[in-house]
């Protein structure tokens, strides 16, 4: 009995040795893991995700019928955007995957959102079949836009954006519903009425999206960029006060402003350029 005994409990205690083993292994590969530093992509994504999530947010508040809580989570939505921009620069966190999700999150927030946005609050009522296409020109262009920008993220960077970006587009739409939502009646004298002057915004906007118009990208806060590039550090300065202050007119007011500054340069650019060729011509 005494030998059974003794032959029963080898191979316990070597599960026992074998376990003791398994856990401290264990143990310390999760002390490892847990040593390891987060990777540099994690924090401009997970404002990237909270983008998104403000994104979805307002599409339900416009669904609620809540539009002015809706326009405002498509704002704050434009904010966190500018986080994880921000964040990636900061911590030098720029990645394929990062791109990726930004401009998937943006084409919710700044495409769907908003053109549901003026859907809810301008062509609703109307039974007109070329409303809902109209609507949906900001996701849409704004689709080709994120796009094409993807394509072109892997070639040599550019001090300006190629064609209006479409969280501009978007603060542009906004912008527009919060200063003259509880104000209808200025666009009484149109034939339309708000719909002649939304429906003319709305394919502006999108034609500039998917154009070559040039627009200014926002600047970089280190010591070097800011000392070459003084005037548009305070420039987006000023759009950032402003917007603080004014709120939803600062808003039209900065985006009004950042939309002719680039169609500006454009027509500069444009007349350069063909006054050269007819030199050259001449020539």
């Amino acid at each position: 009995m005494i030998v059974k005994g003794v032959k029963s409990n080898i191979p316990r205690n070597r599960l026992k040795a074998k376990g003791k083993k398994f856990r401290k292994r264990a143990n310390e590969r999760f002390k490892k893991q847990i040593k390891k530093p987060i990777p540099r992509l994690v924090v401009p994504s997970f404002f990237t995700l909270m983008n998104l999530f403000s994104g979805f947010l307002a599409i339900i508040m416009i669904y609620e019928g809540k539009l002015v809580n809706g326009a405002w989570l498509i704002v704050l939505a434009a904010f966190f955007d500018a986080l994880d921009g921000f964040m990636a620069r900061l911590t030098n966190g720029d990645s394929v995957f990062g791109i990726e999700l930004d401009s998937l999150s943006d084409i919710v927030s700044f495409g769907a959102a908003p053109g549901f946005l003026i859907y809810a609050f301008a062509f609703s009522d109307s039974s007109n079949i070329a409303l809902p296409l109209i609507a949906a020109l900001p996701v849409l262009c704004g689709a080709i836009r994120l796009a094409r920008f993807n394509i072109e993220s892997n070639s040599e960077p550019s001090s300006y954006f190629s064609g209006l970006p479409i969280p501009a587009q978007a603060m542009m739409l906004v912008a527009f519903f919060l200063t003259f939502q509880g104000n209808l009646e200025l666009f009484e004298g149109f034939k339309h009425g708000v719909n002649s002057i939304i429906i003319s915004i709305i394919i502006i906007l999108s034609l500039l999206m998917v154009s070559r118009v040039p627009f200014d990208k926002v600047p970089r806060f280190n010591k070097e960029y800011m000392r070459q590039n003084r005037p548009l550090v305070f420039l987006f300065i000023f759009y950032a006060l402003t917007i603080l202050i004014l709120q939803e007119y600062g808003l039209i007011i900065v985006f009004t402003i950042f939309i002719l500054r680039g169609i500006t340069v454009f027509g500069i650019r444009f007349w350069n350029d063909l006054m050269g060729e007819e030199e050259m011509e001449t020539i």
